[in-house]
């Protein structure tokens, strides 16, 4: 399971409609009990892909301070980036280019609906998770 608040589900939105057409992307914290995930802490990284309607890429030193911002205090969950116009899965570029095993994926895709989802990855592919709006 990964379970967010509402608020913060509602954060996700508001950046994602803030960014777009552009993907907007970040950071999440929080504490594992087992295999579920709950999120506590959503920290924004610039997205310094070269082509930023399409994929994305954390800016490298924002997303290493905000690993170790939310270390200190909690554990890394995973990574959230935005699908503006397509399906709130993971892409073929998602698929080529993820790079953190065992961590957990949320894709924020406004459009047809605004929906959020979570993905693990294990190094291959990538499996759905339930979320759970708490």
């Amino acid at each position: 399971m990964f379970s967010l608040s509402a608020d913060q589900r509602r954060w996700l939105f508001e950046r994602a409609e803030h960014g777009a057409p552009r993907e907007v992307c970040g950071v999440l914290g929080g504490y594992w009990s087992g295999n579920d995930a709950t999120v506590t802490t959503l920290i924004s990284v610039s997205n310094t892909a070269a082509e930023p309607r399409i994929r994305y890429e954390l800016e490298p030193q924002a997303q290493l301070r905000a690993i170790e911002s939310i270390e200190e205090q909690r554990e890394l969950i995973g990574f959230y980036h935005s699908h503006p116009c397509g399906p709130a899965e993971p892409s073929e570029t998602d698929k080529r280019l993820a790079t953190w095993p065992d961590v957990v994926y949320v894709i924020v895709s406004l459009e047809p609906t605004q929906t959020v989802t979570a993905w693990d990855w294990d190094g291959h592919e990538f499996s759905k998770r339930n979320v759970s709006i708490i």
